[in-house]
């Protein structure tokens, strides 16, 4: 797929949405799509430093949604926004896999508690309400098989992966016991616009991004021949989207991942061929991150295309190259 196509989505006019974690890379992203299409928005955020949020995410819209800055553990001002809403979608996590390592007790606050927090306010306020809350891939830990898929057991190599995986089964259970609508879509590697570019704690490769765009070498782990699923963000809003407007997602997993795998050492290759001058590099492993590894992550999206008829329609060249035009203009806010 050489050119740009998006998925036609399904107007959200006269919808309340609430997006936890709004002023995050996915979350402020998913703000823009659900204004475009005409819902009123809400964003949830307290801008931890952990989670990536950035305020110039939404400088261009601010004025057209309502910015709410709390803490998501605080239950009460919480469900004083969950009350009433129509789709709740739950972005807000401490993403980065070192951290989680290094503050197990806050990961644990706001990947699993925080969850705990939602699916109580829906379940005592609004249970009218669709729930749809981001899993990661990296649930799975290494690989039995591959492609793996939505049955495959989870054996999580760090603390941040374990508790999405507890937050996860968190959803389900609420889903079965209570009748929520909630539904969980587990995400990987996401690049583009409005992602935290300005360290390694985040994405792998949009800290690859970062990097290029300053004409810095990329540094690659190992030999880099570990192959990951790749898939721009706007893949990844229509994918939440439309799951949020079904009730054939209800009490489901799904990967929402692109089509094709690539190399670690290529996606950092071709990072340097589509938006900067910079070069890889390859080094030794760092004793920290070494057991974190997990070899191959291929996985199917085979479900999400039968449940939802969603497909990726960006391939990794024209991802990176809009991902360039984005942050041409501003990437100083993206560098602190």
């Amino acid at each position: 797929m050489n050119k740009y196509h998006s998925i036609k989505l399904p107007s959200l006019r006269g919808q309340r949405v609430l997006i936890t974690g709004g002023l995050g890379f996915i979350g402020s992203n998913l703000t823009h799509k659900c204004l475009e299409l005409g819902a009123e928005v809400t964003i949830y955020d307290c801008m931890d430093p952990s989670s990536g949020g950035n305020l110039f995410n939404i400088h261009d819209i601010r004025d057209y949604v309502q910015l709410c800055h709390y803490d998501i553990l605080n239950m009460d001002r919480l469900s004083e926004q969950i009350f009433e809403k129509d789709i709740i979608f739950n972005c807000a996590a401490s993403t980065s896999h070192p951290f989680s390592i290094r503050e197990p007790w806050m990961n644990l606050d706001v990947n699993s508690r925080a969850v705990i927090n939602q699916l109580e306010a829906i379940r005592r306020f609004n249970r009218e309400a669709k729930f749809i809350h981001l899993g990661t891939s990296t649930q799975l830990g290494k690989l039995h098989y591959q492609p793996a898929d939505e049955n495959h057991p989870e054996f999580p190599t760090d603390i941040y992966s374990a508790n999405k995986t507890v937050a996860e089964k968190y959803v389900l259970i609420y889903a079965n016991i209570y009748g929520l609508r909630a539904t969980v879509i587990r995400i990987s590697n996401t690049f583009g616009p409005r992602a935290s570019i300005h360290s390694s704690d985040f994405t792998f490769n949009n800290y690859f991004i970062g990097l290029a765009l300053q004409n810095k070498t990329i540094t690659v782990f190992g030999d880099g021949a570990q192959k990951r699923n790749s898939i721009f963000v706007d893949d990844v809003v229509a994918a939440l989207i439309m799951s949020s407007q079904t009730e054939k997602t209800n009490n489901e997993t799904i990967f929402a991942v692109g089509d094709e795998h690539f190399s670690v050492a290529d996606i950092a290759k071709a990072t340097i061929r589509h938006i900067g001058a910079g070069k890889v590099k390859l080094v030794e492993w760092p004793k920290d991150r070494k057991p974190l590894e997990i070899g191959d992550a291929v996985i199917s999206n085979k479900k999400i295309k039968s449940l939802v008829n969603w497909k990726p329609m960006t391939d990794l060249k024209t991802g990176l190259l809009m991902t360039k035009g984005y942050y041409e203009t501003c990437l100083e806010k993206y560098l602190r």
